[in-house]
């Protein structure tokens, strides 16, 4: 009788060889795939402010290519842009909204003519840059865009006041390309609250609610970043097509007013929406907004010790500083964000609205748009998977703005919204 036992063994250590799984993707493999896959679709950059601030809206002599060097406005910390050309690809940015932001300090019909610049000189931005731009209108444009290895160039206007309460001024910056509609800053509309203002209406007026109408009609997407919570809540009243943020953070994890509560974030599936997670340290880390409210409050008590000196209020206020110094904001405070907003209603919400080129810096890690892989690697350490991280990139905001033109598609048949002029 033949020994089987040689073969037996050779078989054992076969299948023992066979069974051991694929050796793991670290972190930054996770990361690198996903991005590979799917490139970040950011919801909120201000470049076009820095061009009116910086120069004018004069292009000649701009290199988008390296913005290191533009010359300053005068404002601390606004002297080095966040962003160019190069340190976009190194942040893997594939699709970006370009803000199309005026103060809130302008009149309506200076912020009308204002906006039109901007859209005209991000525009004439875009055009300059062929190989690396692209503007898209559509989320088939978007794809075609990144398909081609450009940066698909889509516009938002950031506050109710650039359409000077006019349905009709809505609806030609909608033929001039912008794809949303923030509905106010950091001051009320005649027709809507902001977060950061006394209330006045109590969130949408009525012709408020007939311009969330004309956007929804319209595929103009409705923007709730900057609003009140009562605005938020009318507006997802007042029609059921996708509503996004598009830099807010969580209100639950830093009690900004700019932030989304939860109960707000709790009726988001049902208009299929998205809150795109903003970079901003004040909104992001809860003991720096607290040092920032005590910051202020020293000042205060300074101007009123030393009225009409203000040399001795700037030195008393200078070794405040070095005696409480601020606390830093980081990447994991921005992916706590993330956090929240998944385990309260699921990771198909998410994406990301840096804000730069709006503030001052971008947390530690992720200060200027060449950041955000390292979000994508500290997200897959508390493992999220590929598919995960392809969401929040661009994979979400692709399908929130699928949604919207497919509501505006729906309405085809239905009239433009009129209201009075007067």
């Amino acid at each position: 009788m033949r020994n089987h036992l040689p073969a037996i063994a050779a078989a054992f250590l076969a299948g023992t060889v066979l069974a051991v799984p694929a050796q793991a993707r670290t972190p930054e493999e996770v990361a690198d795939a996903a991005l590979e896959a799917a490139p970040v679709w950011d919801g909120h950059n201000d470049v076009p402010i820095q061009l009116r601030g910086r120069r004018g809206n004069v292009l000649e002599g701009f290199d988008f290519h390296d913005t290191h060097a533009e010359p300053g406005w005068g404002g601390a910390g606004e002297d080095a842009m966040h962003t160019d050309l190069p340190r976009l690809e190194q942040g893997r940015v594939g699709a970006q909204f370009w803000s199309v932001y005026v103060s809130v300090n302008m009149t309506e019909p200076e912020a009308v003519q204002a906006t039109i610049e901007q859209i005209d000189v991000t525009k004439r931005l875009i055009n300059a840059y062929p190989d690396e731009l692209q503007l898209a209108l559509t989320a088939d444009q978007a794809q075609a865009a990144m398909d081609n290895g450009r940066i698909a160039s889509l516009l938002g206007m950031e506050g109710g006041h650039s359409i000077g309460s006019s349905l009709g001024v809505l609806r030609q910056m909608y033929d001039l390309g912008a794809r949303y509609m923030t509905i106010t800053h950091s001051a009320n509309t005649p027709w809507a609250d902001s977060a950061t203002d006394d209330p006045e209406h109590g969130g949408l007026t009525d012709f408020g609610v007939l311009v969330i109408r004309e956007m929804a009609r319209l595929g103009m997407l409705i923007d709730l970043s900057h609003v009140s919570e009562g605005t938020m809540l009318d507006a997802m009243d007042a029609t059921g097509a996708p509503m996004i943020f598009s830099h807010s953070g969580a209100r639950a994890v830093n009690g900004h007013a700019r932030n989304v509560p939860d109960n707000v974030l709790a009726r988001l599936p049902e208009h299929g929406g998205i809150v795109m997670v903003v970079g901003l340290p004040g909104y992001l880390n809860e003991d720096l907004r607290v040092h920032g409210a005590a910051r202020q409050a020293e000042r205060a008590r300074l101007q009123s010790l030393w009225q009409g000196q203000p040399e001795q209020v700037s030195a008393a206020l200078e070794r405040w500083d070095e005696a409480n110094p601020a606390p830093l904001a980081t990447v994991s405070d921005m992916a706590d964000h993330i956090d929240h907003i998944r385990d309260l209603i699921g990771v198909d919400y998410i994406g990301l609205g840096g804000d730069y080129d709006g503030m001052a810096t971008g947390p530690v890690g992720m200060e200027d748009v060449s950041g955000y892989p390292a979000l994508f690697v500290e997200l897959a350490r508390r493992g999220y998977s590929q598919e995960d991280l392809e969401k929040i990139a661009s994979r979400n905001m692709m399908r929130v703005m699928r949604e919207a033109e497919a509501y505006a598609a729906s309405q085809a048949d239905m009239p433009a919204i009129e209201s009075p002029v007067g």
